[in-house]
C-alpha cells in the first residue's frame, strides 16, 4: 500500500507518492499540481479546492481559507485578532470546558459559517482536514487504492501545539499519520536527492557525493516563512539550525496591495468608504485581483488591478508598478532576513561557508526578495533547480516511502522500492535528523525557566535534570511545561501542565525530582516526573491535551463527522449529475424538435409537437417548483436552525437523484418514440438503415454531452453548483 506525501500549504497544497522508482507530483481534477487550500460551503453542499476558491466572490462569508494561520492558535492570540480584520468569514472563540485532569480547557477558536440553511462551527482541525481529504482523495484517483499513510509536512516553527493539532487533522481526515517533518527538511531531501542532476529525480541523488555541503533553505510560501541550515553528507540530512516566522508570506503581501488600491478608491470616491468596509463581496473581488496583480509583477514592471462595478456601480482601476509594490512591502522584506542571520548565528556558520542557497514556496518568485537574498550572501546565485511549489511534497513524499516500507529493496508485494543511483535501498542510505526550533523546560521558584532542551536540538531526543522542593514539608511539586526563548516563563508558551503529589515531607531542597522530557521523531513532547527516593511514585504529561487543542472524543467525533460529509457529497453528486442529465435532455429535445429554428421541428406531425411540448412544460414547471421549494425552505431555515450534525438540520431534505431519473423517464416515455422514428428517417421520409441510422442516433447523444458539458462548465466557474464533489 502506498503512503503519500502531503504539503498542507496556507494557500495551496500539494500531494506526491513514490511510483516507478520517482516522486509523482498528482495533478488534481482540474489538471494542476497544486490545489488551493480552500473549503466553502453552500445551502445544498460543500465544496473543496478549486471549485470552492472559483465561487469565493459570490459567497465570501463561508469560503474558508487561511485554516493553517489558525490551527494551534488560542483566540485571544495577537495574530489572530489581527487576522480577524481581513477575513470575510467570523472566527469564533471556543467555549471553555473542564478536562478530565481537573484543568479547564478552552479559548481556542472555531470558523462559524451557514450550510444547509444551519449555523455550523468548525475547528481549524476540522477545515484542515477537508483540505486533507481532498489530497488524499487527488491520490487515490491516480493511484487506483484506498490510500490511509502519510506524511504531513509543518512549517519549521510550528509550536508543539500547532503540530499536534495538524496531526489531529490527519487523523480526522482518516490517515495514519507517519510523521510531521519541516517544510525547509522535506524542500532540502528534494534538493539533496536531485542535487546531482540539477532537478528532482532521487534515482539520480547525490547520496554518494563525498563533500559535505551546507545548504540554507529560504522557505517562504503563502502564510508562513522558515529558514533551515543543513548539512548534507552522503545521505546524512542534519538540520543545524531553524527559525522563521509562522506569520509572514504572500497573504501579508496581498494585504498590503489590498489597503494601497482600497486607499486610492476611497480617496477619489470618499462617499462610498462605509459602504465598501460592510461589503464583503467586493472585498473578496479585491483580494483576488490583488494577488493576480502581485503574481503578474513577478514576471513584469506594472501591473492594472481593474474589477467592474466594485462599489456602488462604480469601477475600479489601479495601475500597481513593481517599485511601488517593492516600497510597500520593504519592512516585511526585510524581515526574511532577520531569521537567516539568526540562523547562522545559531550554526556558528558564515556566510561564506553556505554552498546552496535553495528557494522554496511561491513568494519566493518575488525579483526583490531574490536579489536582497543574493546580496546578502555576497552575489551568490539563488539555486533554482528544484520546483518552489512542489518542493516540499517531494521531500515528503521519499519520507513516505521510507517509512512505510516501500524504501526496502523489494518493497511490499513484490513491488521495488525507493533506490538510490547505484540501485541500493535508500532507506539503508538516508538518514534525516531533525531539530527542534524552540526551547523546552519548566517553570522554577519565581517564575524563571529552566530548560532542559534547548532550542535546534536534535529529534528525537530524551533529556533529564533533578529538581527539589521550595519549602520545609512540601508533599506536591506543581510542573509546568513551556517553550520558548525567554527567561522568564510569562514571556513564553505555556504547553501543558501536572502535579507529581505524595511526597514524604522533608526539609527544603531535600526530596530528589527528576524530570524527564522526552521528544519524538514528530517533535510531539512528554513529560514525566518521578520521585528518587520512591520510584513507583510518577506521574506524566504527553502534551496533546494543551488548552487550544482537541480531546479524544472530539477526534472521534470529527472522524464520524468526516465519513458524514463524505456519504452527503457523493449523495449530492449523484442528484446534481440526475439533475444536469434530465436538464440537458429536455434542451436538446426542445431545440431539435419545437423551437421554430429547430432543424426537425416540420418533420413532426401536430399531435406529436403538441405531445412532445406538453411533456417539456410540465418537466420544466416541476424542475422551477424545485428550485423555489428549496430556496424558500433554505431562507425559512436559515433564521432558525442550531444543530451541529451533518443531515440533521430543519432544512427540507432536497429531492434524490432517483427522482430526477424518474421524471426523465417520465419524459422519455413521451419523447422517445418520436424522436426513434425522427432520427431513423432520411430526408425523403424512408427509414435510413445502416451507418446512417447509426450517424444520427450518435448526433443526438453528442448533442445530449456537449450539452452535459456546457451545464458542468458553467457550474465550475461558479455560476451555480459543481458536477465534481469532493468528500
Amino acid at each position: 500500500m502506498s503512503a503519500i506525501g502531503i504539503d498542507l500549504g496556507t494557500t495551496y497544497s500539494c500531494v506526491g507518492v513514490w511510483k516507478n522508482h520517482a516522486v509523482e507530483i498528482i495533478a488534481n481534477d482540474q489538471g494542476n499540481r497544486t490545489t488551493p487550500s480552500y473549503v466553502a460551503f453552500t445551502e445544498t453542499e460543500r465544496l473543496l479546492g478549486e471549485a470552492a476558491k472559483n465561487q469565493a466572490a459570490s459567497n465570501p462569508c463561508n469560503t474558508v481559507f487561511d485554516a493553517k494561520r489558525l490551527i494551534g492558535r488560542r483566540f485571544d492570540d495577537s495574530t489572530v485578532q489581527n487576522d480577524l480584520k481581513l477575513w470575510p468569514f467570523k472566527v469564533v472563540p471556543v467555549s471553555a470546558a473542564e478536562g478530565t485532569d481537573g484543568q479547564t480547557s478552552g479559548g481556542g477558536v472555531a470558523i462559524e459559517v451557514q450550510y444547509k440553511g444551519s449555523t455550523r462551527q468548525f475547528s481549524p482541525e476540522e477545515i484542515s482536514a477537508m483540505v486533507l481529504s481532498k489530497m488524499k482523495q487527488t491520490a487515490e484517483n491516480y493511484l487506483g487504492t484506498t490510500v490511509t499513510q502519510a506524511v504531513i509536512t509543518v512549517p519549521a516553527y510550528f509550536c508543539d501545539a500547532q503540530r499536534q493539532a495538524t496531526k489531529d487533522a490527519g487523523m480526522i481526515a482518516g490517515l495514519d499519520v507517519l510523521r510531521i517533518i519541516n517544510e525547509p527538511t522535506a524542500a532540502a531531501i528534494a534538493y539533496g536527492l536531485g542535487k546531482r542532476t540539477g532537478g528532482q529525480d532521487a534515482s539520480q541523488g547525490a547520496l554518494n557525493d563525498k563533500k559535505e555541503s551546507k545548504v540554507l533553505i529560504f522557505d517562504l510560501g503563502g502564510g508562513t516563512f522558515d529558514v533551515s541550515l543543513l548539512t548534507i553528507d552522503k545521505g546524512l540530512f542534519e538540520v543545524k539550525a531553524t527559525a522563521g516566522d509562522t506569520h509572514l508570506g504572500g497573504e501579508d503581501f496581498d494585504g498590503r496591495i489590498m489597503s494601497f488600491v482600497m486607499d486610492e478608491f476611497i480617496r477619489k470616491h470618499p462617499h462610498l468608504s462605509a459602504e465598501l468596509d460592510k461589503n464583503d463581496r467586493a472585498l473578496r473581488r479585491l483580494r483576488t485581483a490583488c494577488e493576480r496583480a502581485k503574481r503578474m509583477l513577478s514576471t513584469t514592471t506594472q501591473s492594472m488591478i481593474e474589477i467592474d462595478s466594485f462599489a456602488g456601480g462604480v469601477d475600479l482601476m489601479v495601475t500597481l508598478t513593481r517599485a511601488k509594490f517593492e516600497d510597500m512591502c520593504s519592512d516585511l522584506f526585510q524581515r526574511t532576513l532577520l531569521p537567516i542571520e539568526q540562523v547562522l548565528r545559531d550554526a556558528k556558520t558564515s556566510k561564506n561557508e553556505v554552498d546552496d542557497v535553495v528557494f522554496v514556496g511561491g513568494s519566493t518568485r518575488i525579483p526583490k526578495l531574490q536579489s536582497m537574498v543574493s546580496a546578502f550572501f555576497g552575489g551568490k546565485e539563488i539555486n533554482r533547480n528544484i520546483n518552489p511549489d512542489e518542493a516540499v511534497a517531494y521531500g515528503a513524499a521519499i519520507q513516505a516511502a521510507i517509512l512505510s516500507g516501500q524504501a526496502s529493496s523489494s518493497g511490499e508485494g513484490g513491488v521495488s522500492g525507493v533506490e538510490g543511483s547505484n540501485g541500493s535501498d535508500l532507506s539503508k542510505e538516508f538518514l534525516l535528523l531533525d531539530v527542534t526550533p524552540l526551547s523546552l523546560g519548566i517553570e522554577l521558584s519565581g517564575g524563571l525557566m529552566s530548560k532542559l532542551i534547548p532550542r535546534n536540538s536534535t529529534v528525537p531526543t530524551r533529556k533529564q535534570a533533578v529538581f527539589s522542593t521550595v519549602e520545609d514539608n512540601q508533599t506536591e511539586v506543581l510542573v509546568q511545561v513551556f517553550e520558548g526563548e525567554r527567561a522568564r516563563t510569562k514571556d513564553n508558551n505555556l504547553l501543558g501542565t501536572f502535579a507529581l503529589g505524595n511526597i514524604p515531607p522533608a526539609p527544603k531542597g531535600v526530596p530528589a525530582i527528576e524530570v524527564t522530557f522526552d521528544l519524538d521523531s514528530n517533535g510531539i513532547l512528554s513529560v514525566s516526573a518521578v520521585d528518587k527516593n520512591d520510584s513507583s511514585n510518577t506521574s506524566h504529561i504527553t502534551i496533546s491535551a494543551d488548552k487550544s487543542r482537541l480531546s479524544g472524543d472530539d477526534i472521534q467525533r470529527m472522524l464520524v463527522l468526516s465519513e458524514l460529509f463524505a456519504a452527503e457529497d457523493a449523495e449530492a453528486e449523484q442528484r446534481i449529475c440526475a439533475k444536469q442529465s434530465l436538464q440537458a435532455y429536455t434542451t436538446v429535445v426542445r431545440n431539435t424538435c419545437i423551437n421554430s429554428t429547430a432543424e426537425h421541428a416540420e418533420r413532426l406531425s401536430e399531435e406529436e409537437r403538441s405531445a412532445i411540448e406538453k411533456e417539456l412544460e410540465r418537466v420544466e414547471a416541476w424542475m422551477k417548483q424545485q428550485e423555489i421549494e428549496t430556496n424558500t425552505d433554505t431562507n425559512t431555515d436559515a433564521e432558525t436552525a442550531a444543530t451541529d450534525e451533518p443531515g440533521d438540520t430543519n432544512t427540507t431534505t432536497p429531492l434524490t437523484a432517483a427522482a430526477y431519473r424518474d421524471q426523465q423517464e417520465n419524459v422519455e416515455a413521451v419523447c422517445q418514440p418520436v424522436l426513434k422514428r425522427l432520427f431513423h428517417m432520411d430526408a425523403s421520409g424512408i427509414g435510413a438503415v445502416g451507418e446512417a441510422a447509426a450517424g444520427m442516433k450518435q448526433d443526438f447523444h453528442q448533442l445530449l454531452q456537449e450539452t452535459m458539458q456546457q451545464m458542468q462548465a458553467a457550474d465550475m466557474n461558479g455560476n451555480g453548483m459543481t458536477i465534481k464533489l469532493e468528500a
